[in-house]
């Protein structure tokens, strides 16, 4: 099979296409002939050493994506070949095929398309997981989400007011605030052109933000965390920008306001069966239309370098998805 290989720690260019083993099915672990696979930011980081977690070289990144189970190894009786799932991993998703635990592979729903099922996972996870058990988020209250078009963006634009929320959208560009508009956001601000502190104040008629959804940091954090309300939550996603916001941890005491830090992927490492309760109500959000799971930008495996440029320099509008 064919699998982008990453075999020098480095930017995209550095990837390289190659043929390689077939992957088989260790006990308690699935192979999957990959439709789908979706780009996220971390895959950005651990190809150039600067993740958390670091596999050993040489590597298949890519940790989520959608396919039809070929092979079933043993232990395994809720899945079988020819099942189409929904699939995680921590690396090894940019590939033809893919061995992975059963566990982690969800059945795929009808009507929902591989590339759409493709980037549900880490980002729709990462963003639920945020708004419900970190944030608490509930009915009424006030998102504003930073780098909103992007892929994790956009999935907490679509589930925060799918809870009930209201929700302010900032962005780089007015086309990606359009996007933003149509994904159901209430309120715009482009950070390019408009201050965001002035903008936040107009629009919250000075009372402020009860959620900040941050995964870009640099100079946007304290910004918006100065318009926190009281009690307000300001999550910690990434940093997009490059830079670690330095926040006057002053501002906590003064807006009575909570730092709140997002690990997704170590969250759901630990919290299995809460993960796939969460899973199962992203899908049915997605099933009743409440989600829409946008995908915009589809590139083929051959133009992995593209692909990454795409989310890197923040053209991307929702999700990035490879297709082998």
């Amino acid at each position: 099979m064919k699998a982008v290989l990453c075999k020098e720690l480095g930017l995209a260019d550095k990837l390289a296409i190659e043929e390689v083993a077939d992957p088989t099915p260790a006990p308690g672990h699935v192979v999957v002939d990959v439709k789908a696979a979706g780009l996220n930011f971390p895959d950005t980081l651990i190809i150039q050493g600067k993740y958390q977690v670091q596999p050993d070289l040489p590597f298949t990144p890519g940790g989520e994506g959608a396919g039809t189970i070929s092979a079933v190894g043993e232990g395994v009786s809720h899945l079988k070949v020819g099942d189409k799932v929904i699939f995680m991993c921590q690396t090894g998703a940019f590939a033809e095929k893919v061995a992975v635990p059963a566990i982690t592979a969800i059945p795929m729903p009808d009507g929902l398309s591989f590339e759409m099922a493709a980037g549900i996972t880490l980002t729709y996870g990462t963003s639920y997981h945020a708004l419900k058990q970190r944030a608490e988020l509930k009915a009424g209250e006030t998102v504003l989400v930073l780098g909103a078009a992007g892929g994790v963006g956009i999935a907490t634009v679509e589930l925060a007011k799918a809870i009930g929320a209201k929700v302010i959208a900032a962005a780089s560009t007015d086309d990606k605030l359009a996007f933003c508009k149509a994904s159901g956001a209430d309120e715009l601000i482009n950070y390019s052109t408009e201050d965001l502190k002035a903008r936040l104040k107009e629009i919250t008629g000075g009372k402020g933000v009860d959620v900040i959804y941050d995964p870009v940091g640099g100079e946007y954090t304290e910004a918006a965390f100065r318009n926190m309300a009281p009690g307000g939550r300001l999550l910690v996603i990434g940093f997009a920008a490059g830079d670690i916001p330095k926040v006057p941890i002053n501002l906590c005491l003064l807006k009575q306001a909570s730092l709140v830090g997002v690990f997704w992927g170590a969250w759901a490492s630990k919290n299995p069966s809460e993960q796939m309760q969460n899973m199962k109500e992203i899908l049915g959000m997605v099933a009743d239309g409440s989600v829409r799971a946008s995908v915009n930008d589809v590139f083929p495996m051959s133009e992995v370098e593209q692909a990454y440029a795409c989310l890197t320099e923040r053209r991307a509008k929702g999700k990035v998805v490879l297709t082998p």
